[in-house]
Parts: structure tokens; sequence; C-alpha cells
């Protein structure tokens, strides 16, 4: 008997936060909405840099959905084709698809194939090449905010890690720029695998810090982030499967701003 109704209990908490995403409203009613330019109405050239196709919709998918539906104008700069297994070629078109999925014009998506830049465990990205590729990105498009990982970026991969450590690289050189940088926050492995759940102690974690420099994104499309996954055919194996269902980054993203 004790174990069904803790059955019921996780069924009941897990159904509860998940209508708690859907229902599309902003979990955090004290804050102004993320990137909102003091009531300007101005919307923002924001450039997400991740380190291969398929990190955008399985990481970052809450966020894009939220800056296309808020208008604002979501770039995406990805470092490497993922070519670790030989498939670089078949994963760039992969991410096209996906990116298509998430409402992104394929004109504002990047992938590069830079010889020292390549997808691996053991592959060392250098942080000052990161950096200039990104501040001539944003010179380019004119951005004005960056997404990425922090600095254990999300899984531990060394790529995620690096992109990070070469943004707070450009942004300790260009400290008077008016660029604003945000990362995506990793969780400890039972928050990571708890679903819409944690969507409770991102709330409380969000409210709790002071001023704008931490936000909670749900994600009211779930299932866009299951169907841009699906693009990347070569990597939609069981694994990723249970991962996009059960991700609490599937269903939401908490942003942290990074300071300098």
């Amino acid at each position: 008997m004790a174990w069904i109704l803790a059955a019921v209990a996780v069924i009941s908490l897990w159904a509860i936060s998940l209508w708690r995403i859907l229902s599309g409203s902003s979990c955090l009613p004290s804050k102004p909405a993320f990137l909102s330019s003091s009531g300007s109405g101005k919307k923002r050239n924001v450039l997400l840099v991740v380190a291969h196709p398929d990190d955008e919709s399985m990481f970052f998918a809450p966020t894009i959905l939220f800056l296309t539906s808020e208008g604002h104008n979501p770039h995406i700069l990805c470092m490497s084709t993922g070519n670790a297994e030989g498939v670089g070629n078949v994963r760039k078109e992969e991410l096209y698809r996906a990116c298509a999925v998430l409402k992104i014009p394929l004109q504002q998506v990047k992938i590069l194939d830079h010889p020292d830049l390549q997808d691996g465990f053991n592959n060392q990205w250098d942080h000052k090449l990161l950096s200039t590729i990104i501040e001539d990105e944003i010179k380019m498009w004119d951005i004005d905010s960056l997404i990425t990982f922090d600095k254990f970026g999300v899984s531990g991969h060394p790529n995620h890690r690096a992109v990070h450590h070469g943004i707070c690289m450009l942004l300790s050189d260009n400290s008077k720029r008016n660029i604003e940088a945000w990362e995506l926050i990793s969780t400890n492995i039972l928050r990571k695998y708890s679903g819409p759940v944690d969507i409770w102690l991102s709330i409380l974690c969000s409210l709790s810090n002071p001023g704008r420099q931490m936000y909670c994104i749900p994600n009211s499309l779930p299932r866009k982030s299951y169907c841009a996954m699906a693009e990347h055919e070569s990597q939609w194996i069981w694994f990723r499967k249970l991962f996009v269902l059960f991700s609490n980054y599937t269903y939401m993203n908490t942003l942290r701003k990074i300071n300098f």
C-alpha cells in the first residue's frame, strides 16, 4: 500500500508541475520579463553560442521559444559540426532542420568547422580563439545579448565549458561594451532528471536572487523541444529520447547574468 501511495504522490506532483509550466503564465510575477528594456519595447539581437549541433534543442529550447514568442531576434553560433563520430555534415543539416522547428531563420544560424575547434572530449578549445570568433559575430549582427553554458556546461563536456570561458574572456576584454551575457545554470543529477518537478525549486532560486540577475523561463510548449531534438536523427537514440522526456532542460531554463 505504501508504494502505491508513493507512486500516486509522484505522479500527482509531476502532473501539477507540468500544468504549472503549460499554463504559460509568468513564473516570476515580481520581476520584469527576461531581456525587457525598462518598458522601451526594444527587441534584442540575441546570440546563443553552443558547442555542437543538438545543444540548442537538448538544453536551450525553452529560451529559444521564449525569445521568438517575445519578438526578439535570436541567432545561433555553433562552434563545431559535431564531427566526433565522422557525421559532421549530417549533423549540420540536422541543426538547420531543428532551427526551422524552433522558428529561427536559417540565415541566422552559423555552424563552424574550424580545425582547432573539433568536437571531442579530448580536444581542448582555445579560449582566445573562441573570444575572437564570438566578437566578430557580435559586430556582424549588432548583438546586444549573449546566452551560453555556465562553467560546468550542463553535462560537463569540455567543449561546452570552453565556450563559456571564451565568452568570459570576451567580456573581460570588452568590459565597456554594452552587452549582456547570460549562462544556463547546471543542476545536480536529481534536479536534472526531475522533469517539470524542478520548476518549483527553479522559481525559488530565481526569486531569491536580487535584482535582474537570474530568471526562470518555463517552456509552455515542451513538445516543441521533443520535435526539434527529433530532427537530429543521427543522435536520436533511446537514451537521448529518455533525456528529453525527463530532463528539466526540456521544461524550463534558469539563466543567470554573467557579471564582470
